[in-house]
This record gives structure tokens, sequence and C-alpha cells, in this order.
């Protein structure tokens, strides 16, 4: 059994703090993107973030081709949008591996390592400090 024909989709994750993206990338599409089966603009109203998700698309000049299925759990909105844009990267890199020098170069097949530091104990917080009293 032979195959010739390629792939119509690609599935690639992203993480950033305590999101997880799963992104489903369609190669022959119009430019739809929708995250968790509402559309970018519905789910993220702040338009940096709109902007984050889009850039990977908007560098390799693939914004109207491609249709993109984002399913993204935990963390905040920042971290969404984050690991959206990195899941969306890794899909164009799979999708087309000569695109790797203009993403590299874009920083956007990165993984953000920060995240928040734990609590320690006698502390109020990971550093912060009880109020200290002389009397």
């Amino acid at each position: 059994m032979e195959t010739t024909d390629k792939k119509n989709y690609f599935f690639t994750t992203g993480r950033r703090k305590k999101a997880a993206a799963r992104i489903k990338f369609i190669p022959e599409g119009k430019g739809i993107i929708s995250i968790n089966g509402r559309k970018l603009e519905n789910y993220f109203s702040v338009i940096t973030h709109q902007t984050q998700v889009k850039k990977s698309l908007l560098v390799t000049k693939m914004l109207d081709k491609v249709n993109v299925k984002a399913n993204v759990k935990g963390g905040g909105i920042s971290g969404q949008a984050g690991a959206i844009s990195l899941g969306i990267a890794r899909a164009l890199l799979e999708f087309d591996p000569d695109l790797r020098s203009t993403l590299r170069k874009e920083d956007l097949l990165t993984r953000d390592p920060r995240a928040k530091e734990r609590k320690k104990y006698g502390r109020k917080g990971a550093r912060r400090r009880f109020q200290w009293t002389k009397r």
C-alpha cells in the first residue's frame, strides 16, 4: 500500500506557564483561527494577545492560507496566548521545515521557561517575609 498524498493536517502542542494548547493546523484553509470553538477575536479581546497568536502566520505570510483550531486549557490569558503562538510556530515548522530560520529570527520557536516560583515555608509568599516586630 503506497500513499503519495500529503497530510491534510498537523497536530502540535505549545506550553507557557500553566497553559497548554493543542493545535490542529490545516494547510488548505481560508485563514480561520478558532480557539476552544470560538473565534480568535471573541476569545482574546485584547489586541496584543490576538497579534501574538497571529505573529508566526504573519511572519511566514500564511495568514490567509491556513486554518488553525486550538484547544487550550489552564493558566491565564497571556499564558494561553503564548502557548497557542508556540503551537502554531511548531505546526508551521512541521508543515515546512524551510521556515525554521524565519521563525527562529523572530524568536517564535523558543519555549518561555518562566513559571511561578513556589512558596517557601516560613515565608508569606515565594520571597516575601512576614512583618518583623521589635516588641
